[in-house]
Formats: structure tokens, sequence, C-alpha cells
């Protein structure tokens, strides 16, 4: 496979639309717990032991852009030029009970994003990239690649997670039905309530939630607004969004909603330790660092690659 290296920085450009990936046009029912008049903060009730509860996370970095040579469907003579994305993606989880947490499992997988066909894995002297074929050759597709990849990695490794413990993904579910998985959403590019909801999200004080809200959609999920400990400068500070699969009834919901609230306040952030604070949580902060050293040398790896591009186009100059 005929394949060059990108000149630029593989990190222009990369940060993809993750607005895109939100359900904007998802169906909303506001009024599953609480009528619509009726929506005000609640005070989750206070319960016996919390559970354990294991964070998931995971990290991605692009490596390389590349452009690989591959024959035209209409000219057979002639080359086309097809984009593709080296790319790093890593997950791994953190099981904390009181007093504890610890790293217990982490992988680390590079793959190559592309839809040019004939395309093969890479292989370097720091790895070998995997082919992931995609439908189309759109910087979104090249994103989404990357993005799902890392989703499938987290799902390989949540499945063999010991049951009995919350499991908090780091971001919206999106198809992850795990019965004991809730979803941890830090950032707010769709405002799913109407303003005399959404206006409740404001008035939360901390360890308040708002009542829950059905999401319909691809994927049917039940959620709720939490309020974080730490200072409020705005309406938004220290809110998250939680979600649960929508499964069950809206009681059910309701009750591990109360355990999920009461839990997580516990793990925020301080703003003179993380710039993220409070939403990005300890245990997520610690992983998301651990992934990432894990990911490998960035200079090294494009390095790699770019002696690899060079191999093959010597091997293809001497056949």
């Amino acid at each position: 496979m005929d394949f060059a290296v990108e000149s630029w920085d593989p990190a222009y450009g990369t940060s993809g639309d993750e607005q895109a990936l939100d359900e904007i046009d998802a169906l909303v029912d506001a009024s599953v717990e609480r009528d619509l008049d009726q929506w005000a903060p609640i005070d989750p009730p206070t319960v016996g032991d919390l559970p354990p509860v294991t964070f998931v996370d995971g990290v991605r970095r692009i490596d390389a852009r590349i452009w690989i040579s591959a024959p035209s469907a209409t000219d057979p003579d002639g080359d086309l030029a097809y984009p593709g994305v080296c790319a790093t993606v890593a997950a791994g989880a953190v099981r904390c009970e009181p007093g504890s947490a610890k790293l217990i499992d982490a992988v680390v997988e590079r793959a190559l994003y592309t839809a040019a066909p004939g395309a093969g894995p890479i292989v370097t002297r720091h790895g070998t990239y995997e082919l992931r074929p995609l439908a189309e050759a759109t910087p979104e597709a090249l994103y989404l690649g990357v993005h799902n990849h890392m989703t499938a990695v987290e799902m390989d490794l949540s499945v063999d997670l010991n049951g009995g413990a919350l499991i908090v993904f780091d971001g919206p579910l999106r198809g992850r039905e795990s019965a004991s998985g809730v979803g941890y959403v830090k950032t707010h590019n769709v405002q799913y309530l109407e303003n005399p909801q959404h206006r409740v999200v404001g008035q939360l004080d901390a360890g308040q939630r708002t009542p829950l809200f059905l999401i319909g959609g691809q994927y049917t999920k039940w959620s709720w607004y939490l309020r974080l400990p730490g200072p409020i400068s705005h309406p938004l500070s220290g809110i998250v969004r939680l979600e649960l699969p929508g499964l069950g009834t809206a009681e059910d919901a309701g009750v591990r909603a109360d355990i999920v609230s009461r839990l997580l306040p516990r793990y925020a952030s301080e703003p003179h330790k993380d710039t993220r604070a409070p939403q990005n949580l300890h245990p997520i902060a610690g992983l998301e660092r651990e992934l990432r050293r894990r990911l490998g040398d960035p200079q090294l790896l494009e390095r790699a690659l770019r002696v690899s591009a060079a191999g093959d186009r010597r091997l293809g100059a001497s056949t």
C-alpha cells in the first residue's frame, strides 16, 4: 500500500464536531417524574451504604494524517489520493470504594481509518495500525471512525467489569445499554428542555437534581441535571447531565438517579487543582492522565509512520 504522511501538525483540525454526536432533534418528555408545572429542584434522599462505582473513560489522539494512493474505478491507469488517519485510542477503568481508588484495566489500540480501496494495516517499528475501513472519506467520517473505535474499546472493557457497582461512562451513553451504566455529560451543546423547565437547572443548589426527563430518538434514555459543589459564577456552573438506559419505569429510574446524585458530588474536583473543576471528577482526571501517558510519544510514532511510508515507496519503485 503506497501512502504518504501529511506534513501538517496532526492535531490541527482534529477536534471534530462534538455537537454532531448529540441528538439535536430528539423527542423529550419532561413530565415522566413531575408534571411540567411542578418542576423544582429535588434534594436526593439520604440512602444507606452507597455502592462502589467504576469510572470508565477513553482518550484518543491522531498520530498522523496520511494520503493513500489507490487505483481509480473510472480510470484504471490513474491513481486517486484518499485521506486517512492513523490514531491511537485507549480506554481504562478505575474502581472507587471508600478510601481507595484502583486502576483495574487499561487497553491501548492503534488503527488506520480510511475509505481507500485496497488499504491494509500499516506496520511500524512501534506497532501496527490495524485497518478500520470506512464507508466515506469525509473529515466527519474520519473523526467518527476514531471516536467509534474508542467507544467500542470502552464497551469491550466494561463487559468484563464486576457486577454490583455503578459504571459511570465519561460522556453520553450512546447505545451502551448496561443496566449498571450511567452516562456523565460535562458539556451542554443542546438545550433539551423548554425554557420554564430549563430555568430550574440554574436554580439548583449543590447536590440537588432536576426531575427526570425522557430523551427519545435512536437511543432512549432517562436524563437529569445535577449541580456539583463549587463556586457558582453563572447558572450552569458545576452543572452536569446524567443519563440512564431507557429501561424500566420512571420510578425505578428516579431511585437510581437519587443514588447517583448522592454519590458523584464526593468526587468533584476543586478549581485550584483542575481548570475543569468541578465537572472533571478526580477519578476521571487521574484516569485520563494515565491513559494519555500510555498513548506513547507522538513524535516517535509519527516518525515511525514516515519511515514506514518511505519504505513502502522504495518497495514500490523496485518492483
